[in-house]
């Protein structure tokens, strides 16, 4: 069980999600980039703590709190606890994803590891080892001047012994100022700290520093409990730690550090965009339906969220956590954003206020399905920002996530195929060939369009994630705000509000009109008298 400063909705009645989603949101217990995790009874071998980009002289702080194993810890050649330390080259990559799930990652020499720190509770002493030659990679015990206060168990004499490779030992006391580098020389290859020991809970910390450009990158931090890597045999532990990150610019990692500018730009391009939009709609009146004043409202509300988006990493960057108000603003319109975005795009493409008043049986079953899966989308958005990567259900929420979105997606291109196919069988049938056909264009180039809208935002950002180096991940951020407004100018441009679109035209009867047409004339209601037809416009065709 996970218990963090960032709260989720944890287990229990479905029934009960929606009391304690609203709780979280109000509370807004986002801890920025200042972590603390705890885990009670945790029965995991390898668990992710968290991902950073770190630039020259960025930091890493970390503190041990509380660790209770729950068992005697056996005999074994080498410690079967501790932390690892490894680069990769992208965030989204982790560097033992490939492996024997029965291996122990602490007893393996490999060169995707930068620093091991092996806990040995038989000596009260934590070994730290690196591979490699990364002789500015700063490690020193304690944390740094002006970090978080802690509240925990004793903490232990912190002390270094640095092993050199002559045999010999040097213990340094702990100065006042504990930046001071405790690294061994170029010869050494091991570090001895000191770990405390208090009613069978352990606690330590230390801090690293990257030294030099060559030491920037991407830096994964685990915890590993080896005792727990033969499934049937876990034995359930107590985690407490406390992991505080930052850069030389704020505490923000260096893929977030541009987002905030990011943010705020787009943020700008989405209200201009709206208001371009509403003034477009003020002078067509006669031509204005429901759903234009939907795409009005869509592009208002993306453009508060980002706002909302933007400050929330101003203060993470300069404070090091968000402020719990804007949060709780960001979330809500985040939420409302999403939903509106798929209604909008599921409406325009059904025909919906444009050509007709009435949706369909199975467009009515697309909307059922499309709002749950979009309410369901947004409550794992909020669980995966609101809860540590540690968590044991935080991989859980972020798959959820993936495969709703993707859904919704799917869901959306069901309205505008079968507008389509209902344009290609009517063209050839009711003797209006030319007017169906203009149309069918239209949506078959809006089918594109989401195509690509969705294949950008989803697929390529994804892809492109991967495959650029970490300080320029916010690429992908950039890819999908762009898309999306792209996205939104290409759709009020095809569908606007103008009397010589063909969307707005055209007249489109109901199968229900049909057939009480066919009714009223086959009782001779309607002998003599001429069909009239009422266009969008207003106009009327005899």
């Amino acid at each position: 069980m996970a218990v963090s400063e960032r709260r989720g909705l944890g287990c229990g009645n479905p029934a009960e999600w929606g009391p304690r989603l609203l709780l979280l949101v109000l509370l807004g217990s986002c801890s920025g980039r200042i972590h603390q995790l705890a885990l009670m009874g945790e029965k995991r071998a390898d668990i992710p703590l968290n991902s950073f980009g770190f630039y020259a002289n960025g930091s890493l702080e970390v503190e041990l709190r509380l660790l209770r194993l729950g068992f005697q810890e056996t005999e074994a050649k080498s410690p079967m606890v501790g932390f690892s330390l490894s680069r990769v080259r992208s965030g989204s990559t982790r560097s033992y994803s490939a492996r024997d799930p029965h291996e122990c990652l602490l007893q393996r020499n490999s060169s995707n590891f930068l620093v091991l720190f092996l806990i040995n509770t038989k000596d009260l002493l934590v070994q730290v080892q690196k591979y490699g030659e990364h002789e500015k990679l700063l490690i020193s015990p304690g944390l740094l001047p002006g970090g978080p206060s802690s509240t925990g168990p004793p903490k232990p004499d912190p002390r270094a012994t640095t092993k050199m490779d002559s045999g010999s030992s040097t213990v340094s006391n702990a100065k006042e100022n504990p930046a001071v580098s405790q690294v061994p020389s170029e010869k050494s290859k091991e570090m001895v700290l000191g770990l405390g020991h208090h009613d069978s809970v352990y606690n330590f910390s230390f801090h690293v520093v990257v030294g030099s450009r060559a030491e920037e990158g991407q830096y994964n931090l685990n915890f590993h409990n080896c005792y727990n890597s033969v499934p049937g045999q876990e034995h359930p532990f107590d985690l407490t730690v406390m992991i505080r990150e930052k850069n030389p610019e704020g505490f923000l990692s260096a893929a977030e550090l541009p987002l905030f500018k990011l943010y705020l730009v787009m943020s700008a391009c989405f209200l201009a965009a709206g208001i371009l939009w509403v003034s477009v709609l003020c002078r067509n009146l006669s031509t204005v339906f429901t759903t234009h004043w939907l795409m009005a409202a869509l592009a208002f509300t993306k453009s508060i969220s980002l706002l909302f988006h933007s400050i929330n990493y101003y203060f993470i960057n300069s404070q090091g956590h968000p402020i719990e108000g804007l949060a709780v603003m960001h979330y809500i319109t985040h939420l409302l954003k999403g939903a509106l975005l798929f209604i909008t795009i599921a409406l325009i493409g059904s025909g919906w206020a444009f050509v007709k008043y009435v949706l369909s049986d199975r467009e009515k079953k697309v909307f059922g399905i499309v709002i749950p899966l979009q309410v369901l989308a947004n409550v794992a958005y909020i669980v995966i920002e609101s809860r540590e990567e540690g968590s044991s259900d935080y991989r859980l929420w972020k798959e959820i996530l993936f495969l709703v979105d993707l859904m919704c997606c799917g869901a959306i291109l069901f309205p505008v195929v079968w507008s389509i196919r209902h344009l290609q069988d009517a063209s050839g049938t009711d003797g209006k060939v030319a007017m169906n056909l203009a149309k069918l264009k239209l949506f078959r180039h809006y089918y594109i369009m989401v195509i690509c809208y969705v294949y950008f935002t989803r697929i390529i950002a994804i892809l492109l994630q991967v495959a650029v180096p970490f300080q320029w991940q916010w690429l992908c951020q950039l890819l999908v705000e762009g898309s999306t407004l792209a996205f939104f100018v290409l759709t009020g441009y095809k569908f606007q509000p103008a009397g010589d679109n063909p969307y707005l035209q055209l007249p489109q009867e109901d199968e229900e009109d049909v057939q009480m047409e066919q009714v009223t004339t086959d009782s001779g209601f309607r002998e003599g008298l001429s069909k009239v037809n009422k266009t969008a416009s207003g106009r009327e065709l005899s």
